[in-house]
Parts: structure tokens; sequence; C-alpha cells
């Protein structure tokens, strides 16, 4: 009997890994490529005005610098006066092994401070070119890794920091909407100087080498529209 319940358990355990691997596969292999062009933007411009706005609050994001992506790249469509930047990011800020790397579906509208508008803003807009050029996903990682070995690219200044407030965010198939947030960014350093991870802090961290910084999100308690975030679940 002890050796019949040992077996069944094992075969089990092998069952549960073996659909686990598949479910994975499945992931990983989702978005093995670059979807048409035209899956990543967005018809009505005015439209992603006001999603790349909703990132912050009125009170920021209504004097800010608009960023709308097109055939070529990200253009100014509306001129700011408070010296941040707001936009919609895509699928390809994300690392290079996340399964959503090329995911037409993601929105990221983010507003970015003038610090992080500054040094974190031109990462974005070259990975775009990159990408926006047709040329793969290696091109654009050593293009970055060129740009920062020439200090072409800058490190993250002091004080860079983003708004990532808007509820209809789409940061990933698994978790749309994940929570408003904060983000912090900082040349590469360990997460724990921050506490971040840690059993009861409020603050998350996340090493990024390919883009040589750190990132520190801060979940907040309410979107940009002020209403409460209930994606608990997330």
């Amino acid at each position: 009997m002890i050796r019949t319940t040992k077996t069944r358990s094992f075969a089990l355990v092998v069952l549960l890994s073996a659909a686990w691997h598949a479910a994975a596969q499945k992931t990983e292999t989702a978005y093995p490529k670059m979807a048409p062009l035209e899956q990543y933007l967005m018809e009505d411009r005015n439209a992603e005005v006001t999603l790349a706005r909703s990132a912050a609050p009125e009170s920021i994001s209504h004097d800010a610098e608009i960023l709308v992506m097109g055939r070529h790249g990200y253009e100014t469509t509306v001129k700011g006066k408070n010296g941040f930047v707001c936009l919609v990011e895509r699928s390809w800020t994300a690392p290079s092994d996340d399964p959503n790397f090329w995911n037409p579906k993601l929105r990221g509208p983010i507003c970015l401070n003038p610090p992080a508008a500054r040094s974190y803003l031109p990462l974005t807009i070259k990975k775009t070119d990159v990408i926006l050029a047709g040329q793969s996903k290696a091109q654009m990682f050593a293009a970055i890794k060129a740009g920062l070995d020439k200090k072409e690219l800058p490190t993250p200044e002091v004080g860079s920091m983003a708004y990532m407030m808007a509820k209809e965010q789409y940061l990933g198939d698994s978790g749309q909407h994940w929570h408003p947030h904060l983000m912090f960014f900082l040349p590469l350093t360990d997460t724990a100087t921050w506490g971040a991870e840690l059993k009861g802090s409020p603050i998350f961290g996340a090493k990024d080498p390919e883009d040589r910084l750190t990132i520190f999100f801060v979940p907040v308690a309410k979107w940009s529209d002020g209403t409460a975030d209930s994606t608990g679940g997330h």
C-alpha cells in the first residue's frame, strides 16, 4: 500500500510538472516575434494623448509634454510647461526575457518628472527608434549597450521618478492593471538599500542589467482619476 501511494504521488508530481512546463512554453511562445506594426499603433492620436495624460494626476499631466508614437518613433504632440513628459510605452521596453516583449496589446502610460525625462526617456526613445527601423530584439539591446558604453545614453539622474497611475494601463496578459504606482530610477544598486522585497515593505525593486538601472515600485492607493485601487487580486 505504501509503495502504491508513493507511486501515485510521484506520478502526480510528474503530471503537474509536465502541465506546468507546457503552460510555460505556451506563455514563452505566445509572442515569438514582432506583430505587424499597425497592432502597436493607436489609430486615434487623441485617444493616445488622453491615455498618456492618465498616467499622472491631472494637476501634473495637464501641463506636461505629450509624446505619441508614430510609424517612425515618438513625436511631440503637445508642448509642455512643467518639465514632465507623458507617453504610452510599448512592449519592447520590457527585459529581453519577458514573455510580453512582443505583446502588441501592451500599453504602459507613464509620466516622467524632469530628471527622468532627461535620463530615462532616452532609453525608451532609442529602443523604439531601433525597433521601428526594422531591427531585431538582439540588435536593439546591442544598440542600448553601445549607447551606454559610449555614454551616448545617460544613467539615471538623482531624483528620477515617474507616475504610472493609469486605470487603463495594460502591462501584460497575466496582470493587466497591477496597481497604480510610482517608479524611481537609480543606477544599478542593491534593492535592500531601500528595504525593497522585505516582509511588510511597501516597496518592490527590480534590477535591469540590460539598461544598467534599478527600478523601485511603490504602489499607491488611488488611480490618477482619484478612484480607489481595487486590484487586490493582482
